[in-house]
């Protein structure tokens, strides 16, 4: 099979758009709540949910702003959050399909820019970044959510191992300082950062993304195998289900 990423990452996510819709790891959470909270008062303020998925960043500014554009690659999620959003009400809510590295918008207009669990599918991460940067208005701001990669090597090759073999779309969960580094090269200012410890149930982590049995065998395998430090890193139980770090950077113009 010779697939883009962007074909890939559409295949393994169309047809599972509606489990993300009801996730609860995706639709609730203390940093969906930081996220509204920015933008509490900006009545005016236009809003890019950049790789917004189901929507559940969308939803939760919606109420606050006065357009938000929910893009994503995915047609299927993006029907999803359509219907979503008519039947929350939310009319000042727009889709849009295409990719992150070629956005196709104006420089300069939009004056908030998120993206929730969306940059660790990136095809290009820098082009992603420097995008998300050139549409955002002088003066503006932009939020970043998504998993944290350790600092520990061996425990980072093991997020990693485990998130490609359960979603083959994946490509990487940065670290703080990659993140840090990466925004600065795009011409912003990294700002406020607030990390979090995330739970995921196992047997509900590789269910949603329909995981083949033998991927789901070789996780297994893999956190039954790996030393002391990274097991205890992850808080690895003894049915699968482990914590992994994420974060929550805000970001300007620099």
């Amino acid at each position: 099979m010779s697939e883009t990423q962007e074909q890939l990452v559409t295949r393994q996510f169309g047809p599972r758009a509606a489990d993300y819709l009801a996730s609860a790891v995706h639709a609730s959470g203390e940093d969906l709540q930081q996220l509204a909270a920015l933008v509490a008062g900006a009545r005016t303020a236009r809003l890019l949910d950049l790789g917004c998925g189901a929507g559940h960043v969308a939803f939760a500014v919606a109420p606050a702003v006065a357009e938000v554009v929910a893009y994503d690659l995915s047609a299927d999620m993006l029907a999803v959050v359509a219907e979503s959003a008519k039947t929350r009400g939310l009319r000042n809510l727009v889709t849009q399909q295409g990719g992150v590295e070629r956005l196709p918008f104006a420089d300069a207009s939009f004056d908030v820019v998120m993206s929730r669990f969306s940059a660790h599918h990136w095809r290009s991460f820098s082009a992603g970044l420097a995008e998300a940067r050139r549409v955002l208005k002088p003066g503006g701001r932009a939020a970043f959510v998504d998993c944290v990669a350790p600092d520990q090597a061996v425990s980072d090759s093991f997020l990693q191992a485990t998130e490609l073999l359960r979603d083959t779309s994946h490509v990487r969960d940065y670290s703080v300082d990659e993140w840090q580094r990466a925004l600065t090269e795009a011409g912003f200012r990294p700002g406020a950062m607030t990390r979090r410890r995330l739970r995921l149930d196992f047997a509900t982590w590789v269910a949603r993304m329909r995981t083949p049995p033998h991927f789901v065998e070789a996780i297994r395998a893999l956190q039954q195998e790996m030393a002391a430090d990274v097991t205890g890193h992850f808080a690895i139980e003894a049915d699968g289900s482990f914590t992994i770090d994420t974060m929550t950077l805000e970001a300007t113009p620099a």
